[in-house]
């Protein structure tokens, strides 16, 4: 009896992963809000390392979370290394590697804890009449073990709530 549950549980191991290896490899999400302020606010928000923490999620999962700034001060060229060790902060470095003055910043996210993994966000600002309408979109590699989370929670369980407590926070910010 004990070998046949011992066997039953394997074979449903094994479906798991066999239908995680044809998950895509590579995601993107995406998530947009509606912010009532001008681009020009929100931009500043997102194109400058230093005001993340007063948004990004990972700051509020881990208040500890240690940052290191390089390169420009804002925009193109603009490094920021970070380390955590709760919540989603893992470690890695942001470079700011194309921006465009309130309507758009790219971000490429090289992690190293808990995977190495790059991931690219970008954030797009059009103006929608008085406010803001900001979309926040993530391009990365669907490494093997998030494919196996994803057949559990899919890519919106895994990174859609991230980009929706940004978003709502960032509102929070620009609206003071």
């Amino acid at each position: 009896m004990l070998l046949r549950i011992f066997l039953v549980v394997l074979a449903l191991i094994a479906c798991v992963l066999l239908f995680a290896a044809t998950k895509p490899s590579t995601f993107h999400i995406g998530r947009s809000i509606t912010i009532s302020a001008p681009p020009a606010k929100v931009f500043a928000l997102i194109d400058d390392f230093h005001n993340w923490p007063q948004w990004a999620p990972q700051d509020r999962d881990d208040p500890a979370m240690r940052r290191t700034y390089g390169g420009a001060n804002a925009g193109t060229g603009a490094v920021c290394d970070w380390t955590g060790k709760k919540g989603s902060t893992g470690a890695g470095r942001m470079t700011i590697t194309q921006d465009a003055a309130n309507s758009k910043v790219t971000v490429e996210a090289d992690w190293r804890k808990p995977f190495p993994v790059r991931n690219t966000n970008e954030f797009t600002l059009a103006p929608a009449g008085q406010a803001t309408q900001l979309t926040w979109s993530i391009t990365g590699t669907n490494l093997y073990m998030m494919k196996v989370m994803e057949v559990f929670v899919g890519v919106n369980g895994l990174m859609g709530s991230h980009l929706d407590t940004g978003l709502d926070n960032l509102k929070k910010v620009a609206e003071q």
